[in-house]
């Protein structure tokens, strides 16, 4: 928006001194944008200069005028998280505010240190400000436990709802965060894995979720057939859901219950591709994915975890280990690397194997 202000006026050949010299008496307008002409430099001031000022811009500058004149205003920079709390948190503080915020949709998941706990919900406000399409912030309040994968959260600010539509590569889901597992930090191996799929594959998703593997692959390839599998009701549901939003319904085939027992009553041998993305427990679940591969073979996605005391190397002998004891040879590991930290000193990590 324009505005009109008191400026210095000089020829263009005195333009960086002067900037300079109205810098350091601190009479710069730094809200307005500086303006040219072919000969001339319009430098915004916050104030008519004082007798003092005035001298001393008549003392270096040559052919100066103080006059009036219409600027455009900069464009204001959003404020840090840091900034915009810096006055509502001891300053021994500050270092200790969260760096890590995961996006779900229009959710904004955090984790408030102890030290940090009576200022959470400032902190969730100014998460607010910062991110203009967050319309919930929720803080984690525990670890993630049970069968279903789930994690307490406590809402600190914006509105009471767990619930959310995300985005993630030409998909959306309707995601529960408190009925059902979703990290939008897999987004790179969902597409990853879908990027793998060959036309005509079945594959067999264990623990599917509200689908990102699953979805996914079945919107990149047209001639598919996933059987989406997961023990939570809640996550079913939503999958269901999904298929719909997604319009994948002829591709997807989302299966409630335990993956051992749907895989021993319903999919024995039908996979070209097996996906075990539970990095908690897959290494129990080798047997069903053993089962689940076509008798020729196939390709599995196995995710497990690694830390201080169990490397890549020995998660891979431990799967390898448990295919062989179901069975299964297994010809080659294709690929396999850290995917991302889960704790400190603790990774989740992903192994490509085929199976013969």
């Amino acid at each position: 928006m324009p505005k009109y202000a008191t400026c210095l006026i000089v020829p263009k050949i005195h333009g960086e001194k002067a900037i300079t010299l109205v810098n350091k008496l601190q009479i710069l307008n730094k809200e307005l944008n500086i303006q040219r002409n072919q000969k001339l430099i319009y430098i915004p001031l916050t104030h008519t200069p004082s007798v003092d000022q005035l001298k001393i811009l008549d003392e270096q500058i040559a052919n100066l005028k103080i006059s009036e004149h219409t600027f455009t205003e900069k464009k204001k920079t959003k404020k840090t998280l840091a900034e915009l709390l810096e006055d509502k948190l001891p300053p021994y503080l500050i270092a200790s505010l969260p760096h890590a915020i995961d996006f779900i949709g229009d959710i904004a998941v955090t984790e408030i240190p102890p030290e940090l706990e009576a200022y959470k919900s400032a902190i969730g406000e100014a998460i607010l400000e910062t991110y203009q399409n967050v319309r919930t912030v929720l803080a984690k309040a525990g670890a993630i436990t049970g069968t279903f994968r789930l994690r307490e959260f406590t809402i600190i600010a914006g509105e009471p709802t767990t619930e959310t539509i995300h985005k993630e590569f030409g998909c959306q889901y309707h995601v529960d965060l408190a009925k059902a597992y979703y990290s939008p930090r897999l987004s790179h191996e969902h597409n990853r894995i879908a990027s793998l799929v060959e036309d005509g594959e079945t594959i067999v998703d264990l623990f599917a979720g509200v689908g990102p593997f699953s979805i996914l692959i079945a919107k990149t390839h047209k001639n598919v057939k996933v059987y989406a599998v997961d023990v939570n009701p809640h996550a079913i549901m939503l999958l269901k859901k999904n298929v719909r939003l997604n319009r994948v319904e002829n591709r997807v085939y989302p299966i409630l219950g335990d993956a051992k027992e749907v895989v021993e009553k319903k999919l024995h041998g039908v996979a070209d591709r097996v996906i075990m993305n539970l990095p908690e427990k897959a290494i129990e679940f080798v047997d069903a994915t053993c089962k689940a591969i076509k008798p020729s073979g196939g390709i599995v996605h196995f995710y497990g975890f690694v830390n201080l005391s169990k490397s890549l190397e020995d998660t891979k002998h431990d799967f390898t280990e448990a295919v062989e004891k179901n069975g299964r040879e297994l010809k080659a590991i294709s690929f396999s690397r850290l995917v991302r930290a889960t704790a400190p000193y603790e990774w989740q990590a992903v192994i490509d194997a085929e199976i013969h």
